[in-house]
């Protein structure tokens, strides 16, 4: 049976986002893993109001803020070990990283 490891990455930081996939890219190539990506998806905007005043007054808010989050997608199929081994990665706090592991059943396995 085979497991998929699906890797979300997140970050406003673009530089230290690519830095942390490609370190990933370098590993599972020289493993000899199979993997796919990183798959880029197109940037967030966000524009977050922040209120002046703690009272609830709709009105009072402060200039407009807004700040773009990066993400890359990633799938490791197999090798188990190294996706273990990644996940316990020191990452940069600015980059925030998401695993989900899937059990693929091959053709003809019960």
């Amino acid at each position: 049976m085979t497991f998929v490891t699906k890797l979300t990455l997140r970050s406003g930081d673009r530089a230290a986002l690519d830095g942390i996939v490609s370190d990933i890219k370098e590993t599972c190539q020289r493993k000899g893993a199979e993997f796919k990506g990183p798959h880029s998806d197109s940037p967030e905007t966000h524009h977050p109001t922040q209120f002046a005043r703690l009272d609830g007054d709709d009105e009072s808010t402060f200039s407009s803020w807004k700040y773009t989050v990066y993400r890359r997608r990633m799938e490791l199929y197999g090798h188990d070990d190294l996706a273990r081994k990644v996940l316990e990665w020191e990452f940069p706090a600015s980059v925030h990283v998401e695993a989900e592991v899937q059990r693929v059943r091959t053709v003809g396995s019960a």
